[in-house]
């Protein structure tokens, strides 16, 4: 059985999903795959894992990395698991694109070979946005391309991050991207 609560936040209104242990989603209103993972019967309950989860969206809407983890178990597929492992090692206030997930799962010893548009649809059906942070991939030259949640969501997310977007670093940007400073409440 899962359990849903709906949490309010700066970009909009979520729905959060729990076994009764672990985040199974969150999602952003109105997002591609919304609820996709959700099991059929579920009841909107609030269990103390959501707390945790609200503890834990406050901390990072106000601009911070929170300094705790949560208890995740979002389904999917194998493959779909080890991009959205790769995903949750993404440091706060990084970006890494699609094509260095491909690479980084080519290299793993683990017999996979695959490509970035792979990895992209891996990436785009995750279903703990936020918590797992797909926001932070992006394109091999700098372009925010895709994202569930909308373009303009995954601007405000990295502006909260205070994503440096000018420099890279690995690879590096070719094209410099400008974002508006938004407040980060």
């Amino acid at each position: 059985m899962d359990y849903t609560r709906f949490i309010s936040s700066p970009v909009g209104q979520l729905t959060v999903a729990s076994d009764g242990h672990a985040i199974t989603g969150l999602w952003l209103e109105g997002q591609k795959y919304y609820t996709a993972t959700l099991e059929k019967e579920h009841e909107m309950r609030d269990i103390p894992v959501f707390q945790l989860v609200q503890d834990w969206l406050n901390i990072y809407f106000k601009g911070k990395q929170p300094e705790f983890s949560l208890p995740l178990a979002p389904r999917g597929s194998l493959f779909r698991q080890n991009v959205w492992n790769i995903l949750c090692e993404i440091p706060y206030g990084t970006v890494v694109t699609y094509g260095s997930i491909a690479k980084q799962l080519n290299e793993s010893g683990q017999g996979i070979h695959t490509s970035p548009r792979a990895v992209g649809g891996a990436v785009g059906h995750n279903p703990v946005s936020i918590l797992i942070p797909c926001h932070r991939v992006i394109g091999s030259d700098g372009s925010l391309t895709g994202y569930a949640g909308g373009i303009d969501k995954k601007i405000q997310l990295l502006n909260l991050e205070h994503v440096e977007m000018g420099r890279l670093g690995t690879p590096y940007c070719k094209k410099k991207i400008e974002f508006k400073r938004g407040d980060s409440g």
